[in-house]
């Protein structure tokens, strides 16, 4: 009766495990994993050297954590934290995407200006990809017939046949390019400009230029709005920019892409997450050391969480379900 009662007691604490958010912190080598239901930091974990990109399978059951100093992508288990074992990358993995398939790694090199495909399988490169200098931003379409890389110093975004790994088109952004992303609907590719200031947005059948965004905050100067990760939500009603040393977020409408509104964050802020039904975003703020949380339906701040030295990316983990 006791181990009966014990188990039914382990599958209840079981089932209402909260979900997380996963921190990686480029400065302390570690990844601070956020419990989303207490918006605390519940575990912080050792990992390689400058962990920057962090992206999970697409069931959740390792996660993949570019160390870009370590020169690696390493594989970990998110139930302990250890590290499993370590992918081939390439020099100085900054960013990557995980294909639709599950099974192939499209990896941007910085230092050697090549993007890097990896079989997470075979645990093989299975090619290799010259693209332009520095590249950084990657993503895949909906569909995984098409991959891109944009190159910082090139100024282009690359775009590669997933079933051949060739290039098929380069097409001119503004200055730095530095996070890609594809609509819901595979019609759309978005692109940010550092530099530039703007997110270039492309007709995916024609790689045509068909809109971009522009940005202005007040009391900023526009040297300091600096557009880096973004993220949109899957009604395609928002897109979410993080906009660098202006420590503010913006706010845009996905179909007429007007700038709706700006939300003050924490210092220098990069990338960010949603949660599962994405009513939270979280950013992570580099300078600052911390992750703030913003209320999606009211536009506006939350809670800021204290994580490690200068928090790079973020990636959602769910716990059930």
């Amino acid at each position: 009766m006791r181990s009966l009662l014990t188990a039914v007691l382990m599958l209840s604490a079981t089932s209402t495990l909260a979900d997380e958010i996963w921190i990686s912190n480029e400065k302390d080598d570690t990844i601070s994993v956020i419990d989303i239901e207490t918006l605390e930091v519940t575990r912080t974990l050792e990992v390689g050297e400058r962990p920057r990109g962090i992206t999970f399978s697409r069931d959740h059951s390792v996660l993949y954590l570019c160390a870009s100093d370590s020169d690696t992508v390493q594989v970990i288990d998110p139930e302990t934290g250890k590290i499993l074992y370590e992918l081939p990358s390439g020099e100085d993995p900054e960013q990557f995407v995980l294909h639709p398939n599950n099974k192939h790694l499209y990896i941007a090199n910085e230092d050697d200006a090549i993007t890097t495909v990896v079989d997470v399988e075979t645990r093989r490169v299975i090619a290799q990809i010259d693209v332009g200098i520095e590249p950084e931003g990657m993503a895949v379409s909906p569909d995984g017939a098409l991959s891109i890389t944009t190159s910082e110093t090139t100024n282009m975004a690359h775009w590669i046949d997933t079933s051949t790994n060739q290039i098929i088109a380069n097409t001119l952004v503004d200055q730095r390019p530095r996070h890609a992303e594809f609509t819901l609907d595979g019609k759309e590719l978005w692109v940010s400009a550092e530099i530039g200031g703007t997110i270039s947005i492309f007709d995916v059948e024609t790689q045509a230029e068909k809109g971009k965004i522009s940005f202005e905050i007040q009391g900023v100067h526009k040297d300091r709005v600096q557009p880096v990760g973004f993220e949109m939500t899957k009604d395609g009603k928002y897109a979410f920019v993080a906009l660098g040393p202006s420590n503010h977020i913006a706010v845009v409408d996905q179909k007429t892409y007007e700038v709706l509104n700006y939300i003050l964050v924490g210092r220098r802020v990069w990338h960010m997450a949603f949660d599962r039904d994405e009513t939270k975003l979280f950013t992570t703020n580099g300078v600052s050391g911390d992750v703030t949380v913003i209320d999606v339906e009211k536009l506006e701040p939350i809670k800021t969480i204290k994580v490690g030295r200068f928090p790079w990316g973020a990636a959602f983990r769910p716990t059930s379900g």
